[in-house]
């Protein structure tokens, strides 16, 4: 039996749902016969490789940093899975969409500075408009809420993938918990 392809990647959030998934302890080591971590910010790996089988995504795209990411993923996923409140709602970093972005980068690096009060330009990826949850920008295959999803979640999420099956997401998990 070949391995399953793994990747994980993080986008506007506070990589809660990546704590979560270390918080499978040892059932880590339980599905680790049957994946291949292939791309994480837990790994070194630095290239997205193409045909990765399931594509964990936490957080919501901001920049359009993020957008080049999840299409990137999206293109090469297999099975892409919106995890946690950011990535299947925008949820906390959406909430700066009543702001124009102007306006906020003003507040943030002008009137809360007191040190070199300016907007910084260079090496920063560029804030979008609005702050969307993955589903606007790519085909989401599962969506797992949560903020974020637990440990038993995660796992049993994995492992109905793992094991070629939907998992019913329903009975595993609701917003905000």
């Amino acid at each position: 039996m070949s391995k399953a392809t793994l990747a994980t990647i993080w986008l506007d959030g506070c990589s809660g749902c990546h704590m979560s998934l270390l918080d499978m302890d040892e059932r880590l080591i339980e599905l680790s016969p049957q994946f291949e971590l292939v791309y994480s910010p837990l790994v070194d790996a630095k290239v997205l490789p193409r045909n990765v089988d399931v594509a964990l995504v936490e957080g919501s795209v901001s920049s359009d940093e993020d957008e080049h990411k999840i299409r990137l993923i999206r293109s090469r996923a297999r099975i892409l899975v919106s995890l946690g409140d950011c990535a299947v709602t925008g949820n906390v970093p959406a909430m700066r969409n009543s702001f124009p972005v102007d306006a906020l980068l003003h507040r943030v690096y002008i009137e809360n500075a007191t040190l070199q009060q300016q907007v910084p330009t260079e090496r920063l990826p560029v804030l979008l408009k609005r702050v969307r949850p993955v589903h606007e920008v790519v085909t989401v295959d599962v969506f797992v809420p949560g903020c974020p999803p637990s440990a038993d979640t995660i796992y049993s999420v994995l492992k109905e993938l793992l094991a070629g099956r939907v998992p019913d997401i329903a009975a595993l998990s609701r917003f905000g918990i």
